[in-house]
């Protein structure tokens, strides 16, 4: 049970990191994702509803919340040890967290934005823990090949011994 808890904060926090840190590389690498972002943090904070984001922008956003939630489901399936529970429930706090962010932005961006970014997360979480299902069972069927085949070659060795 403690392990499911860890792999959601955990998984929540470096969520987070991602989401802001890209934030910060974007806005730093590209100018015209820093004149946008400036754009949209002036309507939101002097409560202008004439901010008109670019498709791009909009897009680039969605990118950025997909790759972050397949990441983190990943990383909660590694710390809970694959419980299904903790990437649920990730992503149950990923979207609860995201509806009142969206909630708080929502009269500037449309609402296709919106309901994209949200419906999004939770599938997101979960592709990233099953791949990481998928991983540890390629893992084990090559670990049972192998032990298949060194068990195979022992007879042939006690027979050439023989």
């Amino acid at each position: 049970m403690i392990r499911i808890i860890l792999g959601v904060i955990v998984g929540f926090i470096a969520w987070t990191i991602m989401w802001l840190g890209s934030d910060y590389v974007l806005t730093a690498s590209f100018p015209w994702y820093a004149s946008e972002q400036s754009k949209f943090m002036l309507a939101i904070y002097t409560e202008r509803a004439s901010f008109e984001p670019s498709i791009t922008m909009l897009i680039v956003d969605i990118a950025r919340s997909v790759i972050a939630s397949f990441l983190v489901g990943y990383l909660a399936a590694f710390i809970a040890g694959e419980n299904r529970k903790s990437i649920l429930a990730l992503g149950i706090l990923l979207l609860a967290v995201g509806i009142y962010f969206e909630m708080t932005v929502w009269r500037y961006l449309p609402v296709w934005y919106h309901l994209v970014f949200l419906f999004l997360l939770i599938p997101a979480t979960i592709a990233g823990g099953k791949l990481k299902r998928f991983s540890n069972l390629k893992a084990d069927t090559r670990e049972t090949v192998a032990s298949t085949e060194a068990e195979a070659a022992l007879p042939a060795a006690e027979d050439e011994s023989n």
